[in-house]
C-alpha cells in the first residue's frame, strides 16, 4: 500500500480498532505483553497491537516449547539411565503425545498473557501497526486498514531465525528451531548447524529421544558466547549422550534424497564431507525485526545489524517512541525484554525507571545448565577492578552426588579490595534457578561475606553459591 493510501485510510474505520490511543505497543512478546499491562496499570490508555500470537517467540516458539521437550527428554532419559541406581527400564518416547503437551502448555500461557492484558484494561488488536508519521500508524487487519493516532509508541517486534543462504527451512528437510520443536516423531539422524546455545539445547533434546545427532560447527567449541571451563563441560555431557561435533567446519550445500538429505560440509582447508540425514536443523542465531513497522517515516535508524539504538530508558532516536527487547540490541532474552518493558511504561508516565544490564542473567538450559550473570574475571580486570576467584566444584556437593550429576561448578568473581560480587558463572542442575541469588547479590552490592555467611539448606545445590563465595574469601570448608 502506497502512502497516500496509508494516509486517507480513516481513524476508527474498523472494529475494534480505537481512534486514538496514549500509548501504542507494537507486539505482543515478553516485552510488549509487559509494557502494555505496566503502562495500563500507571493509568495509562493503552492498545496492543499484534499480528500472530500472544507472548511472542519466546512463549510460542522458543524458550517456554523447547523447555517443556526439554523436561520430556529428560524424562527418557532419566528412566533409561539408572542402572547405576538399581533402576532399570524400557521406555516408548510418543514424541506426537509429547508435542501435543507442550502444545496445550502453549496454549494455556498464551490465553493467560491475553487474559492478563484485557483485566488490565488494555485494547487489544489482532493486526499489523506501521508508522505513517509521528503520531499516526495505519492499522491492518483482516477487516481493513484504519489508521491510530498515538502520544507515545513501545515497539517490541522481536527476532527471528538467522537463515544460512542456501539452507532455507522448507519444514522437511531443512528445519529451523520452530520446525523442530512441531515434530511428530523424532528423526533417526540429524545433522545441526550451529553450536550456539539453540543448537546444543535441541541438540541435547534429540540426542536423549534417541536420534544421531551430529553438530557442525565453524568455530572451535560449543558455546562461543561462553569461556572454555563452561564450553567444555557442556561439549564432555553431549558427548556422553552420543552428540558427534565436527568443529571448524561449515555447512556448504545439501542435497535431498529418497528419505532424506545430504549435508556437505568443508573444513578451512576446503575438503568436503558429505552427511546423510533424515533432516538438518540450521540454528545460526537471530536477528532483530526492525524493517517491518516503518522507522522511516519516524525518521528512526536502526543500525548496521537491525538494532534500534535506545537510551537507558528505551527511547529511540524520537524521545516519545521506545523501543524494548531483541528489537533493541542484545542480550537477546526474555526477561531483558520484559524488564525493558516496565522500564519505558514507567518512564512514559514520568516515574523514575532506567535499565540496568549489570545484573542482568543468562541461561542456557542444555545438560547441566549453564547460568551467568555480572562479569567474568577478564571482564572485571579490564574494568579496572582486582578480581579474585572462588570455585566450588559439584563433585564436592552433597545435593549434586545424590543427583548423580556432579559435572559442574560453581564460580563467583569479587573485588579484591572489597569483597564485592562481580559475577558468577554456574554450570550444574538448576544453574538457571541458582543464578538469581547471585544476581540479587549484584543489584545490592552485596559482598563476599554476606555469601558465604548466609545459612543455605542442606543438602542443596545452593551450597554450592556459599562455598564459592567462602573459598574467595580463602574459607571453603567443603574444597581447597
Amino acid at each position: 500500500m502506497d502512502d497516500a493510501a496509508t494516509t486517507d485510510a480513516p481513524a476508527g474505520a474498523v472494529d475494534g480498532v480505537p481512534e486514538s490511543t496514549e500509548v501504542l505497543v507494537v507486539g505482543a512478546g515478553p516485552g510488549g505483553y509487559v509494557a502494555a499491562i505496566r503502562a495500563a496499570q500507571l493509568g495509562l490508555d493503552v492498545t496492543l497491537v499484534e499480528k500472530d500470537a500472544y507472548g511472542g517467540t519466546c512463549l510460542n516458539e522458543g524458550c517456554i516449547p523447547s523447555k517443556a521437550l526439554v523436561h520430556g527428554a529428560d524424562v527418557a532419559h532419566e528412566a533409561t539411565h539408572a542402572e547405576h541406581l538399581g533402576v532399570t527400564a524400557e521406555v516408548d518416547v510418543d514424541v506426537g503425545r509429547l508435542t501435543a503437551w507442550k502444545d496445550d502448555v502453549v496454549d494455556r500461557l498464551t490465553g493467560g498473557v491475553e487474559g492478563l492484558c484485557r483485566a488490565a484494561g488494555v485494547t487489544l488488536v489482532d493486526g499489523r501497526a506501521t508508522f505513517v508519521d509521528d503520531h499516526r500508524a495505519r492499522i491492518s487487519t483482516d477487516e481493513g486498514d484504519a489508521t491510530l493516532t498515538f502520544e507515545y509508541a513501545i515497539v517490541a517486534t522481536g527476532s527471528r531465525p538467522v537463515e544460512i543462504p542456501g539452507f532455507e527451512p522448507d519444514g522437511e528437510r531443512i528445519l529451523d528451531s520452530t520446525d523442530a520443536l512441531d515434530l511428530s516423531s523424532a528423526p533417526d539422524r540429524l545433522v545441526v548447524v550451529g553450536a550456539g546455545y539453540i543448537g546444543m539445547e535441541l541438540s541435547t533434546v534429540f540426542a536423549k529421544l534417541g536420534t544421531d545427532v551430529t553438530v557442525v560447527e565453524m568455530l572451535d567449541d560449543v558455546l562461543p558466547m561462553y569461556d572454555d571451563e563452561i564450553s567444555r563441560v557442556v561439549r564432555e555431557r553431549a558427548v556422553e549422550f552420543g552428540v558427534e561435533f565436527r568443529f571448524g567446519e561449515r555447512a556448504a550445500d545439501w542435497e535431498p534424497t529418497d528419505d532424506g538429505v545430504v549435508v556437505t560440509v568443508e573444513d578451512e582447508d576446503g575438503a568436503t564431507t558429505d552427511l546423510a540425514a533424515d533432516a538438518a536443523l540450521v540454528v545460526a542465531g537471530r536477528e532483530p525485526v526492525s524493517e517491518t513497522v516503518g522507522f522511516e517515516a519516524l525518521g528512526i535508524e536502526p543500525d548496521d545489524r537491525g538494532f534500534v539504538p535506545t537510551d537507558a530508558q528505551g527511547r529511540t532516536a524520537r524521545d516519545h517512541v521506545f523501543a524494548v527487547g531483541d528489537v533493541a540490541g542484545e542480550p537477546m532474552l526474555a526477561h531483558k525484554a520484559s524488564h525493558e518493558g516496565e522500564v519505558a511504561a514507567a518512564a512514559i508516565a514520568g516515574e523514575p525507571a532506567a535499565l540496568d544490564h549489570e545484573a542482568m542473567p543468562a541461561a542456557v538450559f542444555t545438560d547441566p545448565e549453564v547460568a551467568t550473570v555480572g562479569l567474568t574475571r577478564e571482564e572485571a580486570a579490564e574494568a579496572g577492578y582486582d578480581p579474585v576467584v572462588g570455585r566450588m566444584p559439584l563433585q564436592a556437593n552433597g545435593r549434586a552426588l545424590t543427583l548423580g550429576s556432579t559435572d559442574g561448578f560453581v564460580r563467583i568473581v569479587a573485588d579484591a579490595a572489597t569483597e564485592r560480587v562481580l559475577g558468577a558463572g554456574i554450570v550444574a542442575p538448576n544453574a538457571s534457578e541458582l543464578i538469581g541469588e547471585v544476581a540479587l547479590a549484584l543489584e545490592v552490592g552485596a559482598d563476599l561475606e554476606t555469601l558465604a555467611g548466609t545459612v543455605h539448606t542442606h543438602p542443596t545445590l545452593s551450597e554450592a553459591v556459599m562455598e564459592a563465595a567462602a573459598a574467595a574469601r580463602g574459607e571453603a570448608i567443603h574444597t581447597r
